[in-house]
């Protein structure tokens, strides 16, 4: 649910009902801002060459019938009750795979935020585009991007975005192979069993995700008090509290809890989480990544 202000002005309610067109107007804006954040962090952002001949450890994932039994990993499947499999690095070319959320909760903005969760999201999947293009790493986007091996990453992937007529809601993982990486950006609000359920299957495919979690401040702070309406984005559901305050507490702990399982959830496949606040630096959550990047492929005894 978010917090509904007051449309002031006939142009606004236009903006708020025509989120691509609001969206065209502002990408020069967005390869701009994500241009310099890439330039803010290229320093320490390396380009990866795989070595080895399937020896490296690449990520746990889910058993899946027909996986022979002798990859699976019995020390990590005995700490919980599923049975999880070792999957190994093969010497590939790399495909960094980018998407990001276009559900009408991205659309969010609080009074103490200075940009949408959708106009953060964007920055980061252009800053990361430029980066990994930059590094040598081949990027792609889901129904709208094959992958391609690119020095101006943020530009064509801009292009590839306001060319697409149609957005899914979800990506679309038939293109991504095994041994891809995948870097998935939402406010990640959904009920944990369908996410559960979504990043599951990404495990099966064996591929490597990174989830960076955007979320206004007052998502996670819950500072509403006195009279508040509350409207889903996506159902219009409405919900209107009397003393809004009185959920804070609880509200506090269920979004807690929320996060708590995405974090499990990414160490329990050896993937990365990171949290992107729209009232915090975008380059903050660009170096943390980073910083999972090398320490996994450090790890792995690769080059980063």
């Amino acid at each position: 649910m978010a917090a509904i202000g007051t449309i002031t002005s006939p142009e606004q309610a236009i903006d708020l009902l025509s989120p691509s067109r609001q969206q065209a107007a502002l990408m020069p804006d967005l390869i701009t801002q994500a241009r310099h954040i890439a330039g803010s962090v290229i320093n320490g952002w390396h380009g990866r060459r795989k070595r080895g001949t399937g020896d490296n450890f690449w990520q746990f994932r889910p058993y899946a019938q027909g996986d022979m039994l002798s990859r699976i990993d019995w020390r990590r499947s005995a700490r919980d009750d599923h049975t999880y499999m070792r999957d190994r690095e093969w010497e590939t070319a790399h495909t960094i795979w980018l998407w990001c959320d276009p559900s009408p909760s991205m659309l969010y903005q609080s009074r103490f935020s200075p940009v949408s969760k959708q106009h953060r999201a964007l920055v980061l999947t252009l800053a990361l585009a430029e980066l990994f293009s930059r590094s040598g790493e081949r990027i792609a986007y889901p129904e709208i991007m094959p992958p391609l091996l690119a020095r101006n990453g943020a530009e064509r992937l801009a292009t590839a975005l306001l060319q697409q007529k149609t957005v899914s809601a979800e990506p679309d993982l038939q293109s991504l192979q095994r041994f891809n990486e995948l870097v998935l950006i939402s406010d990640f609000l959904q009920p944990a069993d369908i996410l559960s359920a979504k990043l599951d299957q990404i495990a099966r495919r064996g591929i490597r995700a990174h989830l960076i979690a955007v979320a206004d401040p007052a998502e996670a702070d819950f500072p509403f008090a006195g009279r508040t309406e509350f409207r889903d984005p996506v159902s219009g559901a409405v919900l209107i509290a009397g003393q809004a305050q009185t959920y804070a507490e609880e509200y506090r702990r269920l979004y807690q809890a929320q996060r708590n399982f995405l974090r499990e959830t990414c160490t329990k496949f050896g993937w990365s989480f990171i949290t992107s606040s729209t009232d915090k630096p975008a380059a903050q959550a660009l170096t943390t990544l980073h910083g999972f990047l090398a320490q996994s492929h450090t790890a792995s005894g690769g080059a980063f």
